[in-house]
């Protein structure tokens, strides 16, 4: 018997088409027996892979939220082989917030795995992903976007695992999202990663990030869409001829990747930002990226922000107004060719 909390009437081993919610037991101010009702959906038909399809974890990535409504309304049972799950904002406090953190308790769901029955709302949705929904799937895919804080040029990505069967999975997946480039990425803020949890028990695990900042524009919805589309067919869950960035007339994904610190530059002091160059661009050693500006001491010169290295600007900051310590680039490298042999 499950020792979450959490309590649902989706069946996740009946077949057809089931919509529901799993609920939360929690109280505030206003009601003492309340419920956080977290919307999920299936589809299942026959024999195939059980994929678990999700965005919203950081409340603040609309994208992919938008994707996965999308894709829940529009999908026919006969076109399945396999089964879907379906939660297409997982941390719906957020989502309505506009934040990333749960209002709620103020935590970031990707930093709370394994989770725990017994905290608050964000430890009890990763204890059950952990424990209910995890060992059900074999593939986890995880939409995510810079947020309001960071402009990702949009990418799928995953993180670099030891086992070489469960990375060329999780490499192919990737490239099927059909992005300009795929990146690999390190985790450089804590740990409880919700991929890094499903990574641990073998899952095929892939990641994007489609943008972030205030505004997405109609390109990277489709390209949120239509990737997300072709992945499902890829992995085979869904009916259709999968198409490769060749089918589009377009040149191979470039794989790159930032494994180590020095590749994420922070503000060495508050204030405004600008950024000079666009994400995307390929940076030399020493180039300036961008410059903080002071607002009550305009009198100052800038602060010039230089590369570190050569390489390829993968992100930066989105907002202008800054606050000493945050992210203001991501400098990505070329994957060395041995590591690419191993995605085959």
């Amino acid at each position: 018997m499950s020792q979450s909390p959490i309590s649902t009437k989706i069946d996740f081993d009946k077949p057809g088409m089931q919509w529901g919610t799993l609920n939360i037991p929690f109280s505030y101010n206003l009601s003492g027996w309340a419920q956080l009702q977290i919307p999920i959906a299936t589809i299942a038909q026959g024999e195939g892979p059980t994929v678990l399809l999700m965005a919203g974890n950081h409340g603040d990535e609309y994208p992919g939220q938008i994707a996965i409504m999308k894709l829940m309304k529009s999908l026919k049972t006969e076109n399945i082989s396999g089964r879907i799950i379906f939660i297409p904002a997982i941390n719906i406090p957020a989502a309505k917030a506009a934040t990333r953190l749960s209002p709620l308790d103020g935590k970031n769901l990707n930093r709370c795995f394994p989770g725990n029955a017994d905290g608050t709302a964000s430890d009890i949705m990763a204890h059950y992903l952990t424990t209910e929904i995890f060992p059900r799937v074999d593939v986890v895919i995880d939409l995510h976007t810079g947020g309001r804080g960071v402009y990702f040029y949009p990418c799928a990505h995953m993180h670099l695992v030891d086992d070489l069967e469960q990375r060329r999975r999780m490499a192919l997946a990737t490239r099927a999202y059909n992005t300009d480039f795929s990146f690999l990425y390190a985790d450089i803020a804590g740990k409880g990663l919700l991929p890094v949890e499903a990574e641990n028990m073998g899952k095929t695990v892939v990641t994007t990030e489609m943008g972030g900042g205030e505004v997405t524009s109609a390109p990277v919805h489709r390209l949120s869409q239509d990737g997300l589309n072709n992945v499902l067919i890829h992995l085979k869950v869904l009916a259709g001829e999968e198409k490769s960035r060749a089918d589009l007339g377009l040149p191979p994904t470039r794989w790159i990747q930032a494994l180590d610190a020095e590749d994420y530059i922070f503000a060495p002091e508050s204030g405004l930002f600008e950024s000079f160059v666009d994400v995307g661009t390929d940076v030399s050693e020493g180039q300036p990226l961008g410059a903080l500006y002071f607002l009550e001491r305009p009198d100052r010169d800038p602060t010039i922000i230089q590369a570190n290295s050569d390489g390829i600007a993968i992100a930066h900051r989105a907002p202008t107004l800054t606050s000493q310590g945050d992210i203001l680039f991501c400098l990505a490298h070329d994957v060395e060719e041995a590591v690419l042999k191993t995605f085959e």
